[in-house]
């Protein structure tokens, strides 16, 4: 049996580490993998081309769920897993007085407008807290005020809100969980009345019904018991981006103390 896969792994960071871990498993499992990074929605193109024979991870069902039916079209897929129970949000330091900001109407107040950063810096724009954002844009009345929302790379988001940290500056940050900010920081999350930020998903790897032949049921199910949670992802995360630790010797060595949580069967 062909013991080689290629798995789509979006490029940001977390998922980078999430495929790690998957990364691992698989290894024990017997497999060699491919990892091949693209942005989100280039990664689902991917999987419905067949370039890639399973995807981590899929956010459903608000985030990715639109990508996955776009590749049901041409294959049906499986859903293995949790990884973890993502969700975007906006957010602010928790300097920032509650009274003053405890939701995004808040935004539209006269004294808020003249202390808040006007930039509310996003990541690239297919994803789904980019969406997301653009809508809350617009429904909430924010272009009109004075803000403007920017789409760019990860860590043009994330250092623009550090930064505003470090100088103690107002600031909104359209993030998610997991992210390792929310390592180093206590960030508050708005509330958002009319939910446009999408609920909390499920993080879950997509497999190519069509290679599904390279798994036994006893890989399936045991891939399908892969747990791990927003607080892990998110630890392991800022060991990676801000520690700078090569993220396959953390994962590696993560797996290593927790073998409760994950024990990888050959077969």
């Amino acid at each position: 049996m062909d013991k080689t896969i290629t798995l789509g792994v979006t490029d940001l960071s977390f998922h980078r580490v999430t495929a790690s871990l998957l990364m691992h498993i698989f290894n024990e499992m017997g497999f060699e993998v491919t990892r091949v990074y693209s942005p989100h929605q280039d990664n689902f193109k991917k999987l419905q081309n067949a370039e890639v024979d399973l995807l981590t991870s899929a956010w459903l069902p608000s985030s990715h769920g639109m990508y996955k039916q776009d590749v049901e079209h041409v294959i049906s897929l499986t859903e293995l897993g949790q990884h973890y129970a993502p969700y975007a949000l906006w957010g602010g330091p928790d300097y920032v007085p509650i009274e003053a900001v405890s939701q995004v109407s808040d935004l539209l107040k006269s004294e808020v407008i003249s202390t808040m950063q006007p930039t509310i810096q996003g990541i690239n724009a297919g994803a789904g807290i980019s969406r997301f954002s653009i809508r809350m844009m617009q429904e909430y009345g924010l272009t009109e005020a004075g803000y403007r929302f920017l789409t760019g790379t990860e860590e043009a988001c994330f250092s623009a809100f550090e930064q505003a940290v470090n100088n103690k500056q107002w600031v909104i940050v359209p993030l998610w969980k997991p992210q390792f900010l929310h390592y180093r920081h206590h960030i508050r999350e708005l509330v958002e009345p009319k939910g446009l930020l999408g609920g909390v998903d499920k993080a879950v790897l997509l497999l190519r019904d069509d290679k599904k032949h390279l798994f036994t049921q006893v890989l399936l199910d045991t891939l399908n018991g892969v747990h791990f949670s927003n607080a892990i992802i998110g630890a392991l995360d800022h060991q990676v981006c801000r520690e700078n630790k090569p993220v396959d010797e953390v994962t590696k060595h993560w797996l290593s103390q927790h073998k409760a949580i994950y024990q990888p069967t050959v077969s």
